[in-house]
C-alpha cells in the first residue's frame, strides 16, 4: 500500500464528524467510485508547535500495515494532502467500549470475558509481533453491533511502539487512569504495559469503576505508582474469585509479575468453558 499525494475529496465525499482527538479528526467518507464507506482519521502534520509530527504518523501507518486481526481495526488507503495525512479505515459503526458500559453501569462476568477474550486475541496479535499498543482503554475500542455480545475492534494506534530487545522506549503518554508504574515512573517500557490497561479495563467492566481514578490527576498518578487497589464489596460482591483472580495477576507493579497474554488466554476465567462457571457461581465453593 502506497500513500496518495493530492487532492483528497478528489475521490472521496467527506460527511459527519465521528470523533476527534488532540492533533486527530475521524470523519465518515465515502469512495466516489465504489460508494464504500471508510473512517477518515485526517491528523495535523505539525507546524512549529502544534500538530503531529510525520514520524510519529509514519509510525501508526507502518503499524496498521503490520496488523491482520479481525479484532484490529483495518487500514484501507492513505492520503497526504500537504498539510494533513488521512488514513482510510474500516468504518465500525456500533459506537465506544465506553459507552457501553456507561449505558450498562457494569458488565455480567459473561458479556465481560467475551469482551475481554477478543481484546487478548488483539493483543496477541501484536505482541507476536513485538508491537505495544500503549494506549488501550475503552475509548479505544469499538463495537461493530450494538448487541449484547458485541465483536470488538481495537483503534487508535497513535501510541504504539515495536519493542525489541535493543531499544528503550520510555514515554509521559497516555491516559492517566490506564497507564502502567512503568509509565508514571518513566520507566522502560514492555509488552507487559498493555497488560495492566487490560487489568484496569477488566475492572472496570465488571464493577462500573475505575481502580486508581483519583480526585485529580496527580492523585491518579500516585495511586498507579504505588499500584493500591481494591476490589470494592458493594461493586464486586457478586463477582467471582476466578475473575477477581485474572484481575489480580495483572495489576501487578513490577511488568515482570504480570500475567502475559498468552497466560491470560489460558486463564480458567477466560476459557471458553467459563461461562457455565459464570452461570453458577456457587460451584465455585
Amino acid at each position: 500500500m502506497s500513500t496518495k499525494y493530492g487532492c483528497f475529496e478528489d475521490e472521496y465525499e467527506v460527511f459527519e464528524e465521528l470523533g476527534k482527538g488532540h492533533f486527530a479528526i475521524v470523519k465518515r467518507c465515502v469512495d466516489k467510485t465504489t460508494s464504500k464507506q471508510f473512517a477518515g482519521k485526517l491528523i495535523r502534520k505539525k507546524r512549529v508547535c502544534r500538530g503531529v509530527p510525520m514520524e510519529d504518523i509514519e509510525r501508526e501507518i507502518n503499524t496498521l500495515k503490520k496488523l491482520d486481526h479481525p479484532n484490529i481495526i483495518r487500514l484501507h488507503e492513505v492520503f497526504d494532502t500537504g498539510q494533513t495525512v488521512v488514513l482510510l479505515l474500516e468504518l465500525v459503526c456500533g459506537g465506544e467500549l465506553f459507552d457501553f458500559v456507561v449505558e450498562h453501569k457494569q458488565l455480567s462476568e459473561s458479556q465481560t470475558v467475551h469482551i475481554v477474550r477478543q481484546i487478548l486475541e488483539a493483543v496477541q496479535h501484536m505482541h507476536s509481533q513485538h508491537i505495544a499498543h500503549l494506549d488501550l482503554k475503552p475509548e479505544n475500542i469499538l463495537l461493530m453491533e450494538k448487541t449484547p455480545l458485541p465483536t470488538i475492534k481495537v483503534i487508535d494506534f497513535g501510541l504504539s511502539q515495536e519493542l525489541d530487545a535493543v531499544s528503550e522506549i520510555k514515554t509521559v503518554f497516555g491516559t492517566p487512569e490506564f497507564v502502567a508504574p512503568e509509565v508514571v515512573n518513566f520507566e522502560t517500557l514492555s509488552l507487559a504495559t498493555d497488560m495492566w490497561a487490560i487489568g484496569v479495563i477488566t475492572y472496570i467492566l465488571l464493577s462500573g469503576s475505575s481502580p486508581f481514578l483519583g480526585e485529580d490527576k496527580q492523585q491518579t498518578y500516585t495511586n498507579v505508582s504505588t499500584g493500591t487497589y481494591s476490589f470494592d464489596h458493594s461493586s464486586f460482591a457478586d463477582v467471582t474469585s476466578l475473575a477477581k483472580d485474572f484481575i489480580t495477576k495483572l495489576l501487578k507493579k513490577l511488568p515482570r509479575d504480570r500475567n502475559s497474554v498468552s497466560q491470560c488466554l489460558k486463564h480458567q476465567w477466560i476459557q471458553p468453558q467459563v461461562p457455565d462457571v459464570i452461570a453458577s457461581p456457587l460451584s465455585l465453593f
